[in-house]
C-alpha cells in the first residue's frame, strides 16, 4: 500500500477501538503503519464500554483501560484519545459510534482500523451494511486469518507483530515478564494498581 494510492486533497482520519485489555505495542504499531501509509492527519484510540461481539475476556473496568490507553499515546501528536462509548456507556456498537464521530469531524473520512481477526466477524456487526457505506475499513494481517471478506476493505502491509492482549494477560497470570510487550507506562500502571491479579 502506497500514500499515493489515496487522494492526497481529503482529509482523514483513522479509528482504531478496541477493549484494550490491556493495550499493548501491536496497538501503536499498527496505528503508526496505518497513518504514514495512508496519510491520515490522526489516529483516534477508542476504547469500548462493553464490546458486543466477543466474549469479555475478564476485562477490567473501563476506567482502567482508559488510563492505560491515555499512558500509551502519550507524547504521539498523532494519536488521541476518543472517549465516545465509554461517554455512551452499555454496549458499544461501531455504527453508532461512527454516526456520532461523522456529526464531529463532517469534513473528513473515517478510516476504521481492524485486525485480521476481526474481518471475519464483520457480516455479524450491528447494521453493517448501512456502516460500510459511511467509513472506509482497514484490515491488518493476523496469522491464520485470510484477508478476504465479502465487505470493501483497504489492506495495509505491516510488520506481523504476534502480541495480544490475551497474550498479555496469560503472561501476567503466570508472573512472566510483559517487558517491551506494553509500554513502559502501561506496564507500571498495572504493577502498580494490581491490574490482572498481579
Amino acid at each position: 500500500m502506497s500514500k499515493t494510492d489515496f487522494n492526497e486533497n481529503k482529509k482523514r482520519i483513522g479509528i482504531l477501538g478496541g477493549t484494550f485489555n490491556p493495550p499493548h505495542m501491536g496497538h501503536l504499531i499498527i496505528a503508526e503503519q496505518v497513518a504514514d501509509q495512508l496519510g491520515l492527519e490522526r489516529i483516534l484510540f477508542m476504547p469500548d464500554a462493553k464490546p458486543p461481539h466477543v466474549d469479555h475476556k475478564g476485562s477490567i473496568d473501563a476506567i482502567e483501560r482508559e488510563r492505560m490507553v491515555a499512558l500509551s499515546i502519550e507524547g504521539n501528536a498523532l494519536f488521541q484519545m476518543e472517549e465516545c462509548e465509554l461517554e455512551r456507556g452499555g454496549i458499544s456498537y461501531t455504527y453508532d459510534s461512527v454516526k456520532f464521530l461523522k456529526k464531529c469531524h463532517p469534513d473528513y473520512e473515517l478510516y476504521f482500523i481492524i485486525g485480521g481477526d476481526m474481518v471475519a466477524y464483520l457480516p455479524k456487526w450491528h447494521k453493517i451494511d448501512q456502516l460500510v457505506k459511511m467509513v472506509h475499513f482497514v484490515g491488518v494481517a493476523r496469522e491464520g486469518y485470510p484477508q478476504n471478506s465479502p465487505y470493501p476493505i483497504t489492506w495495509v502491509d505491516i510488520p506481523l507483530i504476534n502480541i495480544s492482549s490475551t497474550l498479555i494477560r496469560q503472561k501476567l497470570s503466570q508472573h512472566c515478564s510483559i517487558k517491551y510487550l506494553v509500554p513502559a507506562a502501561v506496564e507500571k500502571y498495572i504493577y502498580e494498581r494490581g491490574l490482572y491479579g498481579v
